[in-house]
C-alpha cells in the first residue's frame, strides 16, 4: 500500500489529556486527522515543534494560512473529548 493510500482502520474519542492528545489536537484544529495525514497533504518530512516540550509548534492549513502554538498546553480538558484518535 502506498504512503498516500494510508486510512485509518479505527476511530475512538479521548478520555484524558496527554502529550499525543495535545500534538492530535493541534492537528485536528488546523484540519487534519493526525501528523500522518499532514505529512501526506503538505509533502513535508518534519513537523516544526518546540524542543522544549516536543509539542507542535506551527502548521499549516490546507488553505495554506499557518497556525502558531504555544509551548504550553493549549488543550484544555474541556476539549479533551472532541479530540478523535485513528488507529492505521
Amino acid at each position: 500500500m502506498a504512503s498516500s493510500d494510508v486510512k485509518p482502520k479505527s476511530v475512538s474519542h479521548a478520555k484524558k489529556w496527554s502529550e499525543e492528545i495535545e500534538n492530535l489536537y493541534r492537528f485536528q484544529h488546523a484540519g487534519y486527522r493526525d501528523e500522518i495525514e499532514y505529512k501526506q497533504v503538505k509533502q513535508v518530512a518534519m513537523v516544526d515543534r518546540w524542543p522544549e516540550t516536543g509539542y507542535v509548534k506551527k502548521l499549516q492549513r490546507r488553505d495554506n494560512t499557518f497556525y502558531y502554538y504555544n509551548r504550553q498546553r493549549e488543550c484544555d480538558d474541556k476539549e479533551v473529548h472532541k479530540v478523535k484518535i485513528y488507529a492505521y
